[in-house]
């Protein structure tokens, strides 16, 4: 089989609701099966103002709204009309995104239809309950996932790190990696503009400490915003810009106080122009699974802070292109942070680091993985072979 025989369903429990990091890979993903003579389908919750131009065409199912969280939906299954149009698209590959609901439809379906099917993690839902006070669920929550991904042909991690946890957790005995590409020649040291920092209000000579992404609890902004604390109390006058929305911003702007700069979502050439005008990236979630954010400020040629978790741990080398610290240790990130905004030799020389590692990485090199990794999972079914995580 060829990359040009493959007819991928993808399912999305919020494809172009949410710009964010998951749903553009995924839209990347689409693009590139597309121009490599592919077809690809996408099925998820539908809007009507979507969120980014989608690649490839988008089949609704029916949702609600999530619960306090309006952006994101919760779908209800696969209908009989959706089943109709899986059936006359002739999908050999089925892609699910995220462990919900539509996602556990999605591989009942395939196993029933006999078509090989694949989870990507993108994000660690478990850990989230943490920052509401219901971390008793999280070894609830990890055994349904486990279940759901114990019943699919392989996943794919974004990063060896996150890998390791899944191999640890026993989600499957086949993970591959799909990792995550930036645009170098968009996200670029290049794009640093001193007039652009002037007109925010910040001084040449004031270190600039920038957070890039929702602005939600899961994030760790309780312990971004802890760690600053600890910073001003060591005597360092930086600032904080914060990049992204989200329904926590009114508790941030509280918190972090006047000396913060809240800009908004960004996006393309503003994006990478923010980034670029920073001088250190603060990334305290334990939730991601690869950290787009991180891998972008590193091709800015930005110092990363990030806690020692997966996802910043496949990316960030220890004392070269910036610091990991462990989860929630604010007076070790307030060190850290001080030692970049102290000292300008080191802050330029982790910059160059991370922005030499950051050019290995290309979405066209990354997709290309993921698809090897879908034909020989076809080619091991064709040759009579059984999936590994299911008994014969």
């Amino acid at each position: 089989m060829e990359i040009s025989d493959l007819r991928v369903a993808l399912f999305s429990g919020n494809y172009n609701y949410v710009r964010d990091g998951a749903n553009q890979a995924l839209n990347r993903l689409s693009g590139y099966l597309l121009n490599q003579g592919a077809k690809v389908r996408i099925y998820s919750p539908k809007s009507k103002t979507p969120a980014f131009p989608s690649i490839g065409k988008v089949v609704g199912v029916p949702a609600i709204p999530f619960p306090g969280r309006g952006e994101y939906r919760v779908p209800l299954g696969i209908p009989w009309w959706v089943q109709r149009d899986l059936k006359e698209f002739g999908a050999n590959m089925f892609h699910i995104s995220s462990p919900e609901f539509l996602g556990h439809r999605a591989v009942t379906l395939a196993r029933r239809w006999d078509i090989p099917v694949v989870a990507s993690v993108h994000t660690r839902f478990e850990t989230y309950f943490r920052y509401y006070n219901m971390a008793f669920l999280e070894p609830f929550v990890e055994a349904m996932i486990r279940r759901l991904y114990r019943r699919c042909d392989a996943i794919f991690a974004p990063s060896e790190s996150m890998a390791q946890v899944l191999r640890e957790q026993r989600m499957s005995y086949d993970v591959g990696i799909w990792s995550r590409g930036v645009e170098t020649e968009i996200f670029s040291p290049a794009k640093r503009d001193m007039a652009w920092r002037r007109s925010i209000g910040i001084a040449d000579d004031e270190p600039l400490i920038c957070f890039i992404g929702r602005v939600v609890m899961e994030k760790g902004l309780d312990v971004f915003a802890e760690s600053m604390d600890a910073l001003h109390r060591r005597g360092v006058k930086a600032r904080v810009v914060v990049i992204g929305e989200g329904p926590a911003r009114e508790w941030f702007t509280t918190r972090l106080g006047e000396d913060a700069i809240f800009i908004g979502f960004q996006r393309g050439e503003d994006l990478a122009r923010a980034i670029a005008s920073s001088d250190m990236l603060l990334n305290p979630s334990v939730t991601e699974t690869f950290g787009n954010v991180t891998l972008e400020a590193m091709a800015c040629g930005l110092p990363v802070v990030a806690a020692r978790a997966t996802g910043s741990l496949s990316l960030v080398e220890d004392n070269v292109t910036g610091r990991l610290i462990r989860p929630g240790a604010s007076e070790s990130f307030a060190l850290a942070l001080q030692y970049y905004c102290q000292d300008l030799e080191a802050r330029t020389a982790a910059g160059a680091a991370g922005r030499a590692v950051s050019e290995r990485y290309s979405w066209d090199a990354v997709n290309h993985a993921l698809v090897e990794g879908y034909l020989r999972i076809i080619r091991h079914r064709e040759m009579g072979g059984h999936p590994i995580n299911r008994p014969r």
